[in-house]
């Protein structure tokens, strides 16, 4: 057997293919090796290494940023052939446990990944090696063509010497297309501009719920909700049955609710017969997956390192899909909603094109204001980990619960993503941030916002961030010009102990809106008292249930916008039957 060993002398050769320690110690070492029977295909990526002392699940299935989740170890591949191997040895970065020497001596059923990475010649003149979006919403996890081994029950002590083989064996198979059902029709667009600056054909995908009588009624035109988040497989939230007689309750430790999945199914089935009453407006609500090689989405704007997604859904996915199924094709009648990655996209969409939608439901947004980026201010704090003061420093938290109990801090999320991929390469959220907001890099990567293992923060970079994408700086920078294509239409929700702090960020711009004038903007800010991620802004409800009815919540208001904004002669009638 050949062994192609990545140890920390081998790291240092290859230009940081994974981070190292100093003063590693010598311990007992894993080998992870390509099995000969995957095929011939030479790969590129990184080789995910888990150990968990939980063998009730897939380890790859438990893995998590909090302080007590399964230990990981990551290691950058170029060119691994089947039948080499990699070391995960003390040199090796890992997450919780800084190094595998620091892992306690114990039975763990032990997986590893490798998460594929392809070649991207961009038309900015770079090359780079990213894993392709295939069909999973870049989850490592369970992405086609990743290669993975069986989990494995293993003794390991850090004092004795030795080598644990694992055998990465099994090539994940592609996912099948959705097909179309009665209310749940699909899409699939290729986008031009995103296809030049990728080099390879990209498309946009979309998941369509067409209303009560779509087929029916042929003259009918539709208004157009564009429902913001993540990566969709399917259209969320909907079921045309009631909840499973046989389901096994699953409990929500976050809500304390001992059957929430059955909760979920409920919700889903109510918003079915909502969603199919006679009495319900007739409009068509759309899930997109825009994933991409950085992320499970685009986060719906032009980026110097994800290319120009906001054009691409605002002037090619948009127009194909009102053209396919009917849509009133007008400013007026398009609206954008969403919580959390969603509610900054929706916000985001409506500030960056002020004329081509009707409004924008943002519900517990990503940071919109980088004076709080979560705990951070980007452009007076020198670290984003650490508040420091003249005799000692304190570590910035980055998740708690309704309590204040903190699960994460900041530099644990980004030892966490670093494990998982250099170079902007993780797939979470950090490193979306920064490929969504960063300059390019000479290199053809991301610009760092600030040094991964210090926190040192790049004020250069974080300029270029505000800019372009603090949308409470953009909005007050130019409010005088866009002000009054913005009346009425934006619209804030938040829980006022959010998991992320993410309410931080909407006093800020909350402050900033208040004060406008000429217009005044006309929409609302409202908080849910002790609420978690991701209140939707409706007061009767716990968080439990209130996440589960964004389409219903806000179908009102935007039949409000509609009577407001559409201008004379507007088809009112066609759609409401």
């Amino acid at each position: 057997m050949t062994r192609h060993s990545l140890s920390l002398r081998a790291a240092l050769a290859l230009g940081g293919a994974f981070m190292s320690l100093p003063g590693a110690a010598s311990a007992e070492t894993f080998q992870v090796r390509l099995d000969e029977g995957i095929g011939s295909e030479a790969y590129d990526g990184r080789i995910i290494l888990i150990l968990s002392p939980d063998g009730s699940e897939e380890p790859r299935f438990q893995v998590d940023q909090a302080y007590d989740a399964p230990q990981i170890f990551g290691i950058g591949i170029d060119g691994l052939n089947p039948g080499e191997s990699v070391t995960v040895d003390p040199g090796v970065l890992g997450f919780p446990a800084e190094s595998l020497d620091q892992v306690p001596a114990g039975e763990y059923t032990v997986q590893a990944v490798l998460h594929k990475y392809d070649t991207f010649n961009l038309s900015t003149g770079h090359t780079v090696k990213l894993p392709a979006a295939r069909g999973a919403g870049q989850n490592w996890r369970k992405e086609p063509g990743n290669v993975i081994s069986e989990p494995k029950t293993v003794r390991f002590d850090p004092d004795r010497s030795g080598e644990i083989e694992i055998a990465l064996t099994e090539v994940l198979p592609p996912i099948p297309e959705k097909e179309d059902t009665e209310w749940i029709r699909r899409i699939k667009v290729r986008s031009d501009i995103l296809s030049e600056f990728w080099g390879r054909d990209v498309f946009i995908n979309g998941h369509v719920l067409v209303p009560k009588g779509f087929d029916e009624n042929p003259d009918a035109n539709y208004p157009l909700a564009i429902f913001h988040g993540h990566f969709p497989e399917d259209f969320g939230g909907f079921r045309t049955t009631p909840p499973d007689p046989d389901l096994e309750c699953e409990y929500s430790e976050r809500f304390d609710e001992p059957c929430y999945n059955r909760i979920q199914q409920q919700e889903a089935y109510d918003f079915y017969k909502t969603w199919t009453s006679d009495d319900f407006p007739r409009m068509l609500i759309v899930e997109i997956d825009h994933s991409n090689p950085y992320y499970d989405d685009s986060y719906a704007v032009n980026s110097a390192n994800i290319g120009p997604y906001g054009d691409a859904l605002t002037y090619e996915f948009v127009p194909a899909l009102e053209e396919k199924f009917r849509g009133i094709g007008e400013p007026w009648a398009r609206f954008l909603y969403g919580g959390s990655t969603g509610g900054w996209e929706a916000l985001a969409a409506q500030v960056k094109y002020p004329t081509e939608y009707n409004g924008a439901f943002a519900a517990c947004p990503d940071p919109i204001d980088f004076r709080q980026m979560m705990t951070v201010n980007l452009y007076e704090d020198e670290n984003a980990y650490y508040r420091e003061g003249p005799f000692t420093r304190i570590e910035r938290p980055a998740h708690r619960n309704y309590l204040g109990h903190i699960s994460r801090t900041m530099e644990m999320e980004n030892r966490y993503e670093l494990v998982l991929g250099t170079n902007t390469r993780s797939g979470q959220q950090w490193d979306v941030w920064e490929a969504v907001y960063s300059p390019m890099g000479e290199d053809g990567y991301p610009e760092r916002i600030w040094d991964k293992r210090t926190g040192e923060i790049d004020p250069e970079v974080a300029q270029y961030w505000k800019e372009n994408y603090d949308l409470r700086y953009i909005l007050e920078r130019d409010w005088s010009e866009i002000g009054e294509d913005l009346e009425n239409k934006i619209h804030i929700y938040t829980g006022d102990m959010d998991n992320y702090y993410l309410n931080n960020a909407v006093y800020l711009m909350e402050d900033f809106l208040k004060g406008t004038e000429n217009p005044h903007y006309g929409g609302e800010v409202t908080y849910g008292d002790r609420d978690e991620h991701c209140w939707n802004g409706d007061p009767d409800e716990p968080n439990a249930v209130s996440r589960l009815r964004y389409n219903t919540m806000y179908v009102p208001r935007i039949l409000e916008l509609i009577e407001m904004h559409a201008p004379e002669g507007a088809d009112l009638e066609s759609w409401r039957y």
